[in-house]
């Protein structure tokens, strides 16, 4: 395999992932929004249109920004009193260390534009966050974030664990990461290894398709299980991508059979050139009313949204029970029944 990430428009023309008349617009594009193919993921996209395609290679439709959609959706930036921190919740802090990801699935969350060269914090802002962290004595959980922090070299993340280790209040390090589905030969053991903890250490793990679960993935997700850290998981419910039962079935069903907690299954943010992902509410519930009772509820998520406007995160149900009418509840199909 070879194991070259794709970031140029040329490479992406040469591997015949776009086409020539989307040249001009991809340019265009490159210049506010970065792309990183792996090598894995080059090596499972069928066509540009197949589900793992249309996570990663980029398209012209990305410049067009709706009304609705912002460049910083949640308003993360207005909850940043520093370089590298992000705090909406008393007793919780997110963490980035690197601000984009070479790694990069153009829809996980949020768009991550073009940033620095590397995409890290300077070493004195890295030291400015993580002191900004000791004195903040009721944050007890660090979320490591932002791009995806487990591209980062094994000595940075081993400091910044080790850091963490040493400050009394903290109780729980969280990392969310794309990296051992979308590039699980950087999960080497010297970097299992940077991540031992005193702590309660979590790792949440991102996949949006069944076709994400790799051999190579599996040895990832096996080395981390191995080392005792706990997983979860989350997704995006995507149009044309997991928006329909059977793959979202298979995807939940899938995470459990590798050990992996669903956690969040998230409704997208609205940022900028992402209205041809865009799932309506309404079908999200659908496809979670479809599931009850299809699936074990170890492999049930909370189906969330991230509020825009910086409100946080609230679950989107469905809801299967009206205390206004107590003896009856909602099944599947949302029929009343009598209870």
């Amino acid at each position: 395999m070879n194991n070259k990430t794709l970031h140029t428009v040329h490479e992406l023309l040469q591997k015949n992932l776009i086409d020539h008349k989307d040249i001009s617009s991809l340019k265009k594009l490159s210049q506010t929004y970065a792309t990183a193919i792996s090598a894995e993921m080059v090596e499972l996209i069928q066509t540009p249109t197949d589900e793992i395609g249309l996570q990663y290679i980029p398209h012209p439709d990305e410049l067009v920004t709706r009304p609705d959609e912002s460049n910083d959706p949640i308003a993360d930036e207005a909850l940043s009193p520093i370089p590298g921190i992000v705090h909406r919740y008393e007793d919780r802090v997110l963490l980035k260390p690197l601000l984009i990801c070479p790694v990069y699935c153009r829809f996980c969350f949020r768009r991550e534009q073009v940033g620095p060269e590397n995409g890290l914090l300077s070493d004195q802002e890295l030291e400015s966050a993580l002191q900004w962290i000791k004195e903040h004595p009721q944050i007890r959980e660090v979320i490591l974030s932002g791009g995806d922090p487990l591209i980062l070299s094994p000595r940075r993340m081993n400091h910044i664990i080790q850091t963490l280790d040493q400050i009394p209040h903290i109780t729980t390090i969280r990392i969310h990461t794309r990296v051992p589905f979308s590039a699980p030969s950087k999960l080497t053991s010297k970097f299992i290894k940077s991540l031992e903890s005193d702590k309660a250490l979590w790792v949440v793990v991102h996949a949006n398709h069944p076709k994400e679960f790799t051999p190579q993935a599996y040895q990832a997700i096996k080395s981390l299980i191995k080392s005792g850290i706990p997983l979860l998981s989350q997704s995006v419910l995507l149009k044309n991508i997991n928006d329909n039962v059977t793959t979202l079935e298979a995807l939940l069903r899938a995470f459990v059979e590798w050990r992996i907690k669903p956690y969040y299954l998230h409704q997208l943010d609205k940022a900028p050139g992402t209205s041809r992902f865009y799932v309506p509410i309404e079908q999200g519930h659908r496809l979670l009313n479809a599931l009850r009772g299809r699936v074990t509820g170890l492999a049930w998520p909370i189906y969330v949204l991230d509020i825009p406007g910086g409100h946080g995160k609230v679950p989107l149900g469905p809801e299967y029970f009206n205390p206004q009418t107590p003896h009856s509840v909602l099944d599947p199909n949302h029929k009343i029944r009598q209870i």
